[in-house]
């Protein structure tokens, strides 16, 4: 009786969102284009961050809570380089991304693989005081100012485009389809090489993986590759948008209702999730805003809430029965 109330509950509040959405879109199109475009932009990026999240909680059973200092390290690294050694944004880029593979594994390698077998919760708190670590250190290293890309990069500045009859900059357009294009490779990568499916089999049994001759250890390490990558691509584009800060940590904090939203341990979740909190703060900030000041950094969290109410285990979450 239970499960057919919230089922239905669910169902009713999902009817109820889309009619508002229908009759803001009519009530001013424009306005109603103009958030769910930009919406779309910060939801792709949210969702490539989410998914480092999602890959690393399928695969290893960590909740890893220094994903956004893994995409505040990103962005200083592109920027520094870009300051301090001349290079050129999209030299800077790579080489960014090379660190981020390096970052990746001398974390996987040298603080967690020493806890495998060890308490979850203690695994836990090894990430965030990984994430004070490096928080420490770019504070150390860079100060704690925010700091802005460069504005004259040929392709990411210039005129703005006309999208829908909105006006977009360049640099909007180019973290969309950048976002878009990481997230197809990834899931090209997930589905037909020999790694993807060997990162499949351990997110559904290690112990099953591991006497089919898989390295476990080297999936673990390849998850914690991919998750700063990802991080990393997140807080370069993130940090030409609005500049390159310590805040930039937050975002973080910001990607998890995403992940929880869609299921933490679905990679499909994680991707539909940030999407979805991306359009729910943009919306809730180009609606709400003038009502209740600042509403659009609370609202995902009020609406992760009551979905957690309704579906536990999130859209997409694999539901577990504990027998006792």
């Amino acid at each position: 009786m239970g499960e057919r109330f919230y089922h239905t509950l669910w169902w009713i509040l999902l009817a109820s969102f889309v009619a508002i959405l229908a009759y803001l879109s009519i009530l001013n199109p424009t306005k109603f284009v103009e958030l769910s475009l930009y919406g779309l932009v910060l939801g792709s990026i949210y969702a490539l961050v989410a998914l480092g999240f999602a890959l690393i909680y399928k695969s290893t059973s960590i909740l890893n809570l220094a994903q956004g200092e893994f995409l505040m390290v990103g962005a200083y690294i592109c920027l520094s380089l870009i300051l301090q050694f001349q290079i050129h944004f999209v030299w800077a880029f790579l080489i960014t991304l090379l660190f981020s593979i390096f970052l990746g594994l001398a974390v996987e390698r040298l603080v967690l693989r020493p806890l495998i077998g060890e308490p979850i919760i203690s695994v836990i708190m090894v990430t965030i005081a990984l994430s004070s670590i490096l928080k420490g250190m770019v504070i150390m290293f860079w100060g704690n100012d925010i700091r802005p890309f460069p504005k004259d990069i040929p392709f990411l500045a210039g005129k703005p485009f006309s999208v829908f009859g909105v006006s977009m900059a360049p640099i909007y357009i180019w973290s969309f389809g950048l976002a878009i294009l990481f997230l197809l490779l990834f899931a090209i990568f997930f589905k037909l090489s020999r790694t993807g499916i060997a990162m499949r089999a351990t997110a559904s049994n290690q112990q099953v993986s591991q006497s089919m001759g898989i390295s476990v250890k080297k999936v673990f390490a390849i998850s914690w590759c991919v998750a700063a990558v990802v991080s990393s691509v997140g807080g370069i584009i993130l940090g030409y948008i609005s500049g390159v800060g310590i805040t930039l940590s937050f975002f973080g904090l910001k990607v998890f209702p995403a992940v929880i939203l869609g299921g933490l341990d679905s990679i499909l979740g994680a991707i539909i999730g940030g999407v979805t909190i991306g359009l729910l703060e943009n919306y809730s900030g180009g609606y709400l805003d003038h009502i209740i000041p600042a509403v659009k950094e609370v609202f995902p969290f009020v609406v992760l809430v009551i979905i957690l109410f309704i579906k536990p285990y999130g859209l997409f979450g694999k539901e577990e029965i504990e027998r006792v």
